[in-house]
């Protein structure tokens, strides 16, 4: 597990529930000030709902931005762990939520722009039930062979893959991930077949890959190369168009023979539908803040992530477009959830 050490705030972490509470030291020791439109935030705590488990990148971000509003807010901000259904339950659970600025989103790719064109039947629409505030960061994915695949760059992973139809196999999260859909990206790219192995999450599927039961898979920067670095698995590449600033002697997927490959993983804040617009406003204006200040900058570059900060109108603009990709692809591999 991966975690950052935040000096200023106290973690209080309750039994019986999953919430972690980040706030500042000196919350209960004065009145909340009122910062924003209609008192906004006032002594009631601000929940920041992230839809998977504990510990992956997704967390990571929740919680480095909880700690920053605290700060920033004199307030209880909370991180809010409802993982399953690839997401789908936390992302419900905010849309469902009082429209009021207290219950936010840390929305993903998948959540938002991947299981409307996956799931037949989703328990909401993204569309109608959200209010989008801000895109957050961005990251790339990096390409991981085993040991005894024998791959030591891409084009030898390749060879592998053509002259060994379905017989080499890849790790995912799930259906639908980020791993998943970049693999079949890279697939459709280069003609080629391989086995799908899902997993219920990247700790499983990566200590496969480290014990050579799965050929190769992609994975956030952060594991990967934690993983690469301890020799348990080669890293090849990675997705973004721009080499890792971490690992600046990796080529691009695009440098090693599929040209213009790009695939990033991102994540995003909204709020349920309904909030008022001065809110969303105001929560877009200091997180926007939080992100332009070098200290998060740095803390974000050193797991491989950039900082994307947007308007709503821009981020709403970008979870459609990002959506209509997805759709072709996942029509083209024929994939589907009853």
């Amino acid at each position: 597990m991966i975690s950052f050490k935040f000096s200023s705030v106290r973690t209080l972490i309750s039994l019986g529930t999953s919430a972690v509470v980040l706030c500042a030291t000196n919350v209960f020791a004065q009145p909340v000030a009122s910062l924003g439109p209609n008192g906004y935030p006032n002594a009631a705590r601000v929940s920041i709902v992230v839809p998977f488990a504990p510990g992956g990148a997704t967390d990571i971000i929740a919680r480095l931005l909880a700690d920053e509003l605290s700060k920033k807010w004199g307030a209880a901000v909370i991180v809010e762990n409802k993982a399953g259904a690839g997401g789908g339950i936390g992302t419900e659970f905010v849309a469902r939520a009082k429209a009021d600025g207290y219950t936010l989103l840390l929305g993903t790719q998948t959540a938002l722009s991947v299981n409307p064109n996956l799931i037949k039947k989703l328990s909401y629409n993204v569309d109608k039930d959200f209010a989008p505030i801000t895109q957050l960061a961005d990251t790339p994915l990096v390409l991981l062979a085993s040991n005894k695949s024998g791959a030591k760059n891409v084009q030898e992973l390749i060879g592998i893959i053509k002259s060994k139809p379905d017989a080499v196999s890849y790790g995912t999260s799930g259906m639908g991930t980020s791993q998943h859909l970049t693999t079949l990206m890279m697939l459709n790219r280069i003609n080629g077949k391989a086995v799908h192995v899902p997993y219920k999450g990247s700790s499983q599927s990566l200590a496969d890959l480290a014990g050579n039961q799965i050929d190769m898979q992609f994975d956030n920067a952060a594991t990967a190369f934690a993983i690469s670095n301890n020799g348990q698995a080669k890293a090849l590449a990675v997705t973004s168009q721009t080499r890792s600033k971490l690992r600046p002697e990796l080529p691009t997927l695009s440098e090693s023979g599929i040209p213009g490959f790009e695939a990033l993983t991102w994540l995003g804040l909204l709020a349920p539908a309904g909030t008022p617009s001065n809110v969303v406003s105001f929560i877009n204006k200091e997180v926007v803040s939080v992100l332009d200040s070098p200290n998060v900058k740095q803390k974000l570059a050193a797991q491989e992530f950039s900082p994307k900060p947007t308007s709503p109108e821009a981020f709403r603009k970008f979870i459609q477009d990002e959506t209509q990709k997805f759709a072709e692809l996942i029509k083209t591999n024929g994939l589907t959830i009853d």
